[in-house]
């Protein structure tokens, strides 16, 4: 009886504590740009056609729950498009007046999609780029990040390796463009906390179908040999953003270590076996919804219309910058089933949120790992710190 009235108590709360409530209507989009790829490594890994506006449906719902209540309703499209014809579907979103739109697109599609939104007012929250110039010297005012940045994500392996006295690392990296930024920040985090890179190798990328073409029975004899005569480390750091090798690399080194980075211990937001902090509540409601487990895309979207949803029932408005000034200061907390409420850096419009670190089947871990101090929190010791930030849309 007491976990039924539980919601009904929450609610009440809010509408005790909260100013009189308005009716608001709140219409928001998920623009999702899709790009040609390679098919994953693995099929389980194939794309849902409905990544990411699965997460959308769940967060209108659990949004709905609360503004039941207090007279807010919530609606959000969804609209998937290619990155040629991407501009011209946020202007017809645009046209019918909807001004937050959680955006799932890379780092040049994502800026000048965001650029024209600010030009008619509207709120972005970026879903899926991890590019740090986003959160650095090309941060802008009206956008928001619910997905980490590649330096939180590497911060976070970083500090789970060095709290196992793994601090000898072997870095391989892809040749793509991606994956060379991903080792440029798996770099980074070693001298950040203290490890050291005892030998780097280059895998070069070259085409085809990853998983017919370097397939299981070439990579048993490729990678021993690729690996073979290294020097003396702890674990293999894999740098492959683009999905190519690095899930390859467990049982098929020359010498037998533990791989962390983009294969063996992964660092995500979500996935669809995470279970603690309440989280089983989560998986349920979404698998009944989609018919599928969760997606770190789907959670990122999900999360940026949870923000949404926060900052309209307490801040009682639906206009996007008073809703992205809510969002950012220090009354805005909002719980994401990660053991701590999250809440956002004011200086350039990150997430501060726990990353987990999972193995393709559980949750291994989940950084920040005890420990690492930071002075005002720890969860600012994943990724850029203030001092070290250039972003000045926010100031």
């Amino acid at each position: 009886m007491r976990l039924l009235l539980a919601p009904l108590l929450a609610a009440f709360s809010l509408l005790t504590s909260a100013p009189v409530a308005l009716a608001i209507d709140v219409r928001a989009a998920v623009l999702r740009v899709d790009y040609q790829t390679l098919l994953p490594i693995s099929r389980y890994d194939l794309r849902p056609e409905d990544l990411g506006f699965a997460g959308a449906a769940l967060a209108d719902e659990d949004n709905g729950t609360t503004g039941s209540f207090l007279g807010h309703t919530y609606e959000t499209r969804a609209v998937a498009t290619t990155a040629a014809d991407a501009g011209e579907a946020l202007e017809a979103l645009l046209a019918e007046g909807v001004d937050i739109i959680v955006i799932l697109a890379r780092f040049e599609d994502l800026l000048r999609l965001t650029d024209r939104a600010a030009e008619a007012g509207a709120l972005v929250f970026n879903a899926l780029a991890p590019d740090m110039a986003l959160r650095d010297d090309q941060c802008r005012g009206n956008l928001l990040h619910t997905a980490p940045s590649r330096r939180m994500n590497t911060d976070a392996v970083a500090q789970f390796l060095v709290w196992k006295q793994w601090k000898n690392w072997f870095l391989i990296s892809g040749s793509n463009p991606a994956d060379v930024a991903l080792a440029d920040s798996y770099r980074f985090s070693a001298r950040k906390f203290g490890a050291r890179i005892t030998e780097e190798r280059v895998l070069e990328y070259s085409g085809g179908s990853r998983r017919t073409d370097s397939g299981h029975v070439l990579v048993q004899r490729q990678l021993p040999n690729f690996t073979q005569g290294a020097a003396g480390h702890d674990v293999l750091v894999a740098a492959d953003e683009t999905d190519y090798f690095a899930r390859y690399l467990s049982y098929h080194l020359w010498t037998p270590r533990p791989v962390a980075g983009s294969g063996g211990l992964v660092p995500t937001t979500f996935h669809g076996a995470h279970e603690a902090y309440g989280a089983t509540q989560f998986q349920t409601r979404f698998e009944a919804l989609a018919g599928r487990y969760a997606k770190p895309e789907d959670y990122n979207v999900w999360l940026a219309l949870r923000v949404v949803g926060e900052a309209v029932t307490r801040a009682n408005t639906a206009n996007p910058m008073e809703l992205r000034d809510y969002a950012i200061s220090d009354a805005f907390e909002l719980a994401a089933f990660k053991g701590q409420k999250v809440t956002f850096r004011d200086w350039n419009g990150q997430l501060r949120q726990p990353i987990l670190l999972h193995d393709g089947s559980i949750t291994v871990s989940v950084s920040p790992q005890d420990g690492f101090l930071h002075q005002h929190s720890a969860l600012d010791t994943l990724g850029l710190d203030e001092p070290e930030s250039a972003c000045s849309a926010f100031k």
